[in-house]
């Protein structure tokens, strides 16, 4: 499980650090693609392929599940760091994301985000209603 939060500096070459914490539970290769809401998505191999797998799964009749699909996997690199722990983040991911100088490693569950610093301070929004947004998941049983 992927938790904690990360600021790191994007050299000029659109490298990366990724925390060595994180670096352990991805293994190499790992995934990088287009997340949703502006930031990308980071997957160990085990977990792309599981989702990979419910990608398949869904019905090519749903143009829906088709343009999903076609978002996640356009995007997708495998990538593998190097002697310093960093990744090269393509041109394409980082104007998707936003990522210019700073950017954020986030731990959420089963994946790593990365956000730029100024979308991620917009995110974090978010928490002044944290009351709010958990009770608006009570019915999904989060057990808090």
């Amino acid at each position: 499980m992927f938790t904690g939060e990360f600021n790191h500096t994007v050299d000029t070459k659109g490298r990366v650090i990724v925390p060595s914490l994180f670096r352990e539970q991805l293994g190499t290769p790992f995934v990088v693609t287009k997340g949703l809401d502006g930031c990308l998505f980071v997957f160990s191999e085990e977990g792309w392929n599981k989702l990979e797998e419910s990608l398949a799964a869904l019905p090519m009749t749903n143009a829906n599940a088709r343009k999903f699909s076609r978002f996640l996997h356009a995007g997708a690199v495998f990538c593998e760091t190097d002697r310093q722990g960093r990744i090269l983040l393509p041109a394409n991911l980082r104007s998707f994301a936003g990522i210019d100088k700073e950017a954020v490693l986030i731990g959420n569950g089963s994946r790593v985000e990365i956000w730029s610093a100024a979308r991620w301070e917009e995110e974090l929004g978010f928490e002044e209603n944290a009351d709010e947004l958990a009770a608006a998941l009570d019915g999904l049983g989060l057990g808090i």
